[in-house]
């Protein structure tokens, strides 16, 4: 049975509700809330800008709604939705944001022109999960904002670039959500498992965002372009589980014949190339060399140093 909601993290779905400029009026509610805007410096109108200047995504990596929204300062946001982990990803947002406010020097304005820019990310998974697992790390609240500041004197300047990034599975609320932050956490979290509007989310801003995710709206090609994005998030999620699996098997026996240790080890050299495809971590030769001269016990070491880092080690 189709479900009645799409769900909102999904590229196709992201888009419908934040990229439209008929629904305009919602991306503007999701930024004034996410960024908690004073009243002097709320988004009261947005100007979509043209698909080619916006940052290209990587397949099943994010969806990016890129507009110029008017505030008191004509300040340019980027919102981007992203669902699997990736190796450098704070560093693409950090890209993602100074390609935005660097982009209008390539038509010809000077520096003085360039407007402020604010990067919005809203994150399917923990971003700094590892590091807060430390004894007595500060956690990084669900919506965090970000700017440069002087490090003796706490003296914020260098502003024109910011980043906000709400980390859905730090919701805490559960089934009361009472901040406009928190509610809009449930709308991404809840959303394709309601049969219904739910009594929650009252407001009109998340009414109109769950008339644009009914299903019934769809059409044809829509229908399918959606299956499919969650057939490839399924995919990659499952190739993930299937290298943790064959990551929990712990040793081999010791009287089995060579040809068997041979494959084994291969079998396990094999889910790690899995689980660097699923974190977007890049194979090159020098990579793979690495891994074909590791034996059981190497490989074994290797993957908890992947599954720490999530990124290619250095050391």
């Amino acid at each position: 049975m189709r479900p009645i909601f799409a769900d909102p993290k999904r590229d196709l779905v992201f888009k419908r509700i934040f990229g439209n400029q008929a629904h305009r009026q919602l991306l503007i509610q999701l930024l004034n809330d996410l960024l908690d805007l004073p009243e002097d410096r709320r988004i009261v109108d947005v100007e979509y800008l043209n698909p080619e200047q916006v940052p290209q995504s990587v397949r099943l990596k994010s969806s990016i709604v890129d507009v110029k929204c008017t505030d008191q300062r004509d300040t340019q946001y980027v919102v981007e939705m992203q669902v699997l982990n990736v190796e450098g990803f704070e560093k693409r947002l950090v890209f993602n944001g100074s390609k935005a406010f660097t982009g209008p020097l390539s038509r010809g304005e000077l520096y003085p022109q360039l407007d402020d820019v604010v990067l919005v990310a809203i994150c399917d998974f923990h971003l700094w999960y590892e590091e807060e697992k430390q004894p007595g790390a500060t956690i990084v609240p669900m919506v965090s904002r970000w700017r440069m500041t002087e490090e003796q004197t706490g003296v914020r300047r260098l502003s024109q670039v910011r980043y906000a990034v709400m980390e859905l599975p730090k919701y805490a609320a559960g089934k009361q959500p009472r901040t406009m932050v928190d509610k809009w956490a449930y709308f991404f979290r809840e959303t394709k498992k309601l049969r219904e509007i739910p009594k929650e989310l009252p407001e009109q801003v998340f009414r109109e965002a769950l008339e644009v995710a009914r299903m019934a709206g769809f059409t044809e090609e829509e229908w399918e372009e959606y299956d499919r994005e969650g057939i490839a998030v399924q995919d990659a999620r499952g190739a993930l589980s299937l290298a943790v699996r064959l990551g929990k098997a712990e040793g081999y026996d010791a009287g089995r014949k060579d040809g068997q240790k041979d494959g084994r080890t291969e079998e396990r050299r094999q889910a790690l190339v899995d689980l660097c495809e699923v974190l977007g971590i890049e194979l090159t030769e020098e990579r793979r060399g690495h891994l074909s001269g590791l034996d059981m016990d190497g490989l074994a070491g290797f993957r908890d140093q992947l599954k720490r880092a999530r990124a290619w080690p250095t050391a």
